[in-house]
């Protein structure tokens, strides 16, 4: 499931870039052995495990000789394993990519809580094609504990949707 620019497109504003994340539901095991058939196909590949208080799992981080890079992310600490059902499709170049829901999308950016992140959750909120499911939103963010949550009532706040 691809999240960041590619889904702040799917969900509010196209911003360039040419770094993409895409979440996965994958073991550090099975993401090791993805990194060396990466590193066989010519990429760079850099693979971190996180410690108990990172909030990502594990990350391969792949490189080309283009300047392009992809991070996989090996897990999310707090996202609702439902996330995954909730994702939308989105069609690019030819092949429909699962893009994460608005909802969880707003909530990760909550999570994060830079302030990059939280002006992307306000314009994917502000931008959003049809009602956003704010008891949805508001259990979504709870799982990524109590910053996440002020963060999103903050943001509910600021835009009078409280």
């Amino acid at each position: 499931m691809t999240r960041d620019t590619f889904a702040l497109s799917a969900h509010a504003v196209v911003r360039a870039s040419s770094d993409v994340e895409a979440l996965l539901c994958i073991s550090y095991a099975r993401l090791k052995t993805v990194s060396t058939t990466f590193a066989a196909a010519g990429f760079t590949v850099t693979l971190r495990r996180g410690d108990d208080d990172d909030p990502i799992l594990s990350m391969l981080i792949l490189s080309d000789t283009h300047g392009n890079r992809v991070e996989l992310l090996g897990g999310l600490r707090g996202l609702d394993p439902k996330a995954f059902s909730r994702a939308i499709e989105v069609p690019f170049h030819g092949v429909n990519l699962r893009i994460v829901g608005r909802e969880d999308f707003i909530a990760m950016k909550c999570f994060v809580g830079s302030p990059q992140d939280l002006a992307d959750g306000r314009a994917a909120f502000e931008g959003a094609q049809g009602p956003v499911d704010l008891d949805l939103l508001r259990v979504v963010t709870r799982r990524f504990g109590r910053e996440a949550a002020d963060r999103l009532e903050d943001l509910v706040g600021y835009l009078g949707k409280a």
